[in-house]
């Protein structure tokens, strides 16, 4: 393999010194338990407990299908993002990665459009934890300001005390959804075998044949579905960050990372096929859990009351994720000079606070904002939350295919654990993202809508970006005077 010019490699291998600079002050806490924990839970969440319930109204059982199209794809996200991650673990993720290899004007948009992204995720989660609080009797009265303000306060305090009560809280939230849908699947396997519910209904594949098939209303509202159906795994892209403070992350991560894909296959696609099992796909409704119109069929009694626990759970992980995510993501941004100055600040617990009070200050101003404004305008709201996570999907792709070139040069090291099919699949994975793109656009009248905004969001990027010179010209000032202080250093290590 050729190597590149001593004197490039020698200024590459201070640049990554300075990057690896940025993880200055983390807690290495999270161990093998914790992150497989966050790696199921970033891929289960409401999409799945509520979302299913739209899905097969508007598709029938072609959304188990939809479910394995779109989790293939996440899987190459998630490989891509292990091939950086081995790299060079850190708490900045892919806008770290997006720094070294696309340059600061890059990580700036990658950054804030995902922190748009929590930002917007972060109002629906506690607004429906309010709601869910209020769905039992003795709650009713409760003010639902009161529920979300609450509910804001004790995640925000789980993750200013320190990284290993965020990562112990979210091994329980996920412990709790996996257990829930392995109970569903349990109970569905055992009603299977019997071959009748006590509604006296036969369950099996006549469900699906007599019910028109596996595309009841033909190929298109499957393929329209693709683009509500691939959010519902963001959050997968959170075990990037947590490899900054992650014990042994070359160890651990390719375990956690190549586990995602069965998971996604049996969770989603298994609760899917088993729902349309035993119960006939047009029962179930948009508006209320598959889970529970299924559960309820089958005499499992509190069948609400325990789905309503498993919601609330998946909505506070959420909630949680988004906190600890955007505190780590804001913190890099602002070492980069692609915010403000004191989102880098840490507390004596090491945790990213400035970044996360940030944050919060958004959230309670959501829950002002959501009884203001109509439901329409709200889940447009939504809609351009997503335009945060593709794009942090797309930046993680090319951030991988440029980190394949700089091996291919000899300017990084070989990484063993490699994504499968590429550059093939890393290509193929960016043109089913920009396929995601093109159906928001022609999903009238939200979709169009949440497209219309771009030129909007590029605006205030400019705006923000501008606003923000003088920070961005001290620290490349600090990095050159970094480079000049060690490149001498490291001539006798150009090996790397």
């Amino acid at each position: 393999m050729k190597l590149h010019n001593k004197s490039t490699r020698e200024k590459q291998i201070v640049q990554r010194h300075w990057l690896n600079a940025h993880d200055a002050g983390y807690h290495k806490s999270m161990g093998n338990r914790q992150i497989q924990m966050i790696a199921i839970g970033g891929s289960i969440g409401t999409g799945l407990f509520l979302g299913t319930g739209v899905g097969l109204e508007m598709a029938g059982p072609a959304l188990a299908l939809v479910y394995l199209v779109c989790g293939i794809f996440s899987f190459f996200i998630l490989r891509a993002l292990g091939e950086l991650v081995l790299h060079r673990p850190t708490s900045g993720s892919f806008v770290s990665y997006t720094r070294e290899f696309l340059g600061e004007k890059a990580s700036y948009v990658v950054g804030w459009m995902y922190f748009l992204n929590w930002a917007m995720t972060g109002i629906a989660d506690i607004t429906a934890v309010a709601l869910y609080m209020r769905y039992w009797g003795t709650f009713s009265e409760v003010p639902q300001w009161l529920f979300a303000l609450f509910a804001l306060g004790v995640v925000a305090s789980i993750n200013m005390i320190g990284i290993k009560w965020f990562a112990e809280i979210e091994f329980w939230f996920a412990l709790i959804k996996v257990t829930a849908i392995s109970l569903f699947l349990i109970t569905g396997l055992v009603f299977l075998g019997i071959g009748t519910l006590m509604t006296g209904n036969t369950t099996g594949l006549h469900l699906i044949t007599e019910n028109g098939g596996m595309f009841p209303h033909n190929l298109l509202p499957a393929v329209v579905l693709v683009q509500g159906v691939i959010f519902a795994f963001s959050g997968i892209e959170l075990i990037g960050t947590a490899a900054g403070e992650c014990q042994e992350p070359e160890k651990v991560l390719p375990k956690a990372i190549n586990n995602v894909i069965w998971r996604i296959g049996f969770f989603y696609v298994g609760s899917v096929l088993m729902l349309v099992l035993l119960l006939p796909w047009n029962i179930y409704q948009a508006g209320q859990s598959p889970f529970v119109t299924c559960f309820s069929k089958l005499g499992v009694p509190y069948v609400s009351n325990i789905m309503n626990v498993v919601v609330l759970t998946a909505a506070l992980s959420s909630l949680n994720s988004g906190l600890y995510s955007t505190g780590r993501i804001l913190r890099s941004l602002s070492m980069g000079g692609s915010a403000p100055k004191f989102m880098k600040k840490m507390n004596k617990q090491h945790v990213p606070y400035s970044g996360i009070l940030v944050t919060c200050g958004i959230y309670i101003i959501g829950v002002l904002l959501n009884y203001l404004i109509p439901s329409r305008v709200f889940e447009i709201v939504l809609k351009i939350a997503s335009l945060g996570i593709i794009s942090s999907w797309g930046f993680i792709i090319v951030c991988q295919m440029h980190l394949r070139k700089a091996i291919h040069a000899g300017r990084a090291k070989p990484i063993s654990f490699k994504m499968p099919g590429a550059p093939f699949t890393s290509w193929l994975t960016l043109a089913f993202l920009l396929s995601v793109v093109i159906m928001m656009a022609l999903d009238y009248p939200n979709g169009t809508w949440t497209i219309a905004t771009v030129p909007i969001l590029a605006m205030l990027l400019v705006l923000g970006w501008c606003g923000l010179r003088k920070h961005t010209r001290a620290v490349k000032q600090e990095q050159k005077n970094h480079e000049a202080r060690n490149l001498d250093k490291i001539k006798p290590a150009t090996a790397d």
